[in-house]
């Protein structure tokens, strides 16, 4: 897994840069997307792992995406197929993404919570997390079961447990120590 992120970073990169200096990063995000979705179809990480030419790889690729790919689309997908690395698309897609939501300052930030936050309790939230992060926050709500009551935030490396089994937890820890 690791190999084939060392492989994207370079055509993510690439990819990246192109989109910034066009202004085409929403047209590119969907590009990469939409390709690594293709990559990953069963048929064609079969047809990937075969012994194809490049030529014949690229042609498959292109037919399959359509009009989904622009011409420097189709240029990576040729590229990449010349070089073997068509399996790591998914990884330069993730990648590409992840760059450009640190060129646009965004961070996603997934919020656990015993029940459904209303809307008043997640501006607050955001608004505290932009401030703490200095970056604009796009949140990924989710309702866990398992907690009692609380929040659990994870944005990035960052996790803030204010959650009552967290506070008893760092609680007994206390005790312990």
């Amino acid at each position: 897994m690791s190999e084939l992120t060392t492989i994207a970073r370079p055509y993510a990169k690439a990819a990246f840069d192109l989109a910034v200096e066009k202004g085409e990063l929403d047209q590119w995000s969907e590009m990469l997307t939409f390709a690594a979705e293709v990559a990953r179809n069963e048929t064609i990480v079969d047809y990937i792992g075969g012994m194809h030419s490049a030529e014949k790889l690229t042609e498959i690729f292109v037919s399959v995406c359509g009009e989904q790919l622009n011409e420097l689309g189709q240029n990576l997908i040729k590229v990449m197929a010349e070089n073997g690395r068509l399996k790591a698309l998914p990884d330069v897609c993730t990648q590409f993404l992840a760059l450009r939501q640190e060129y646009e300052k965004q961070i996603d930030v997934d919020v656990f919570s015993a029940v459904a936050l209303d809307q008043a309790q997640l501006d607050t939230i955001a608004g505290k997390l932009e401030a703490r992060l200095e970056r604009k926050v796009k949140l990924n709500c989710s309702v866990d079961e398992t907690l009692v009551a609380g929040v659990v935030i994870r944005a990035g490396d960052l996790v803030i447990d204010n959650s009552v089994s967290g506070r008893i937890r760092r609680l007994s820890d206390a005790l312990q120590s």
